[in-house]
């Protein structure tokens, strides 16, 4: 059994609602209070995506697991449960609906029970001070407090004004790699034409008379005999010598080029909209295009 000792330790600990069949029903969120007796009389278990929904349990019968709280139902009949709104208190007709669909017999006595979440054991708040810390600036009146203007079409009431955001384009530079450039040579060949003049000898007969001057180198030898004369002609051919010599140096360097790149790229931003006539006091510095 569940008594007002176990409160502070339950809503502490972040435990969960456990099911008769050893299943996890929902994270713990309240714990609501008799507001006759004071003792706890219905524990809520956050189901649904991200826990946006609680269901209550009875705690008769109940009892505490380590962190959870096992319930003698099973996670089936605690999600089929009537859906009512975890604001603080449940009106007979609401504990009647939800004694039906635990097959438990209503006591009929049930004025208010009043929710108690981590930190509160005081039964004998009332709504006018209930917390619920699962919701940020909360609706409720409190002391000191301003009340909030209107209320929330599109889920809780939060606070008095809603939030405006806005995606801003930050554009800078990152340096990678763009590519890579190796200096290397290689060999080719090519046909080179030069013409150069060369030289070649040639016999060449030549005749002269027998004069004064020649007769004694004429009449030398015998009168009548055979006779060889030799002459070695020269000629000149082409050589051809080829030397490896350097002609020029050539390296890699590298320079900056700085060019204008446009960005576009798409933002995201909120505006609000006001829906009314021109009776709602709004005058038209406070509406352009539609927004204000």
């Amino acid at each position: 059994m569940i008594t007002q000792e176990n409160i502070d330790s339950i809503l502490s600990r972040g435990g969960n609602v456990v099911g008769s069949d050893g299943d996890k029903i929902g994270s713990i969120g309240q714990i609501y209070l008799d507001d006759q007796t004071g003792e706890p009389s219905w524990v809520t278990a956050k189901t649904g995506l991200f826990g946006t929904s609680e269901s209550f349990v009875p705690l008769q019968g109940a009892d505490v697991d380590g962190h959870d709280v096992r319930v003698p139902y099973s996670k089936a009949q605690v999600k089929d449960a009537p859906r009512i709104e975890s604001d603080g208190n449940l009106s007979p007709e609401e504990e009647d609906r939800l004694y039906r669909h635990y097959e438990l017999g209503g006591t009929g006595g049930y004025t208010e029970t009043t929710g108690v979440t981590s930190g509160t054991t005081d039964t004998n708040r009332r709504d006018t001070d209930y917390v619920d810390t699962d919701r940020r600036d909360s609706d409720y009146a409190e002391t000191g407090r301003r009340d909030t203007v209107g209320h929330d079409t599109s889920g809780p009431t939060t606070d008095d004004a809603m939030t405006l955001s806005e995606e801003q384009l930050r554009v800078g530079t990152e340096r990678r790699e763009a590519g890579r450039v190796r200096l290397r040579k290689y060999v080719v060949t090519e046909n080179v034409t030069k013409t150069i003049p060369v030289s070649r000898e040639e016999v060449r007969l030549e005749r002269e008379p027998i004069t004064d001057g020649n007769v004694g180198a004429a009449m030398d030898g015998p009168a009548i005999s055979e006779e060889e004369h030799e002459v070695i002609l020269h000629e000149e051919r082409p050589v051809i010598q080829k030397d490896a010599v350097p002609v020029e140096r050539v390296r890699l360097d590298k320079d900056t080029v700085t060019e204008q790149h446009t960005v576009n790229e798409e933002v995201r931003k909120e505006q609000i909209d006001v829906d009314g006539d021109d009776r709602n006091g709004l005058n038209d510095s406070d509406r352009r295009d539609g927004r204000i």
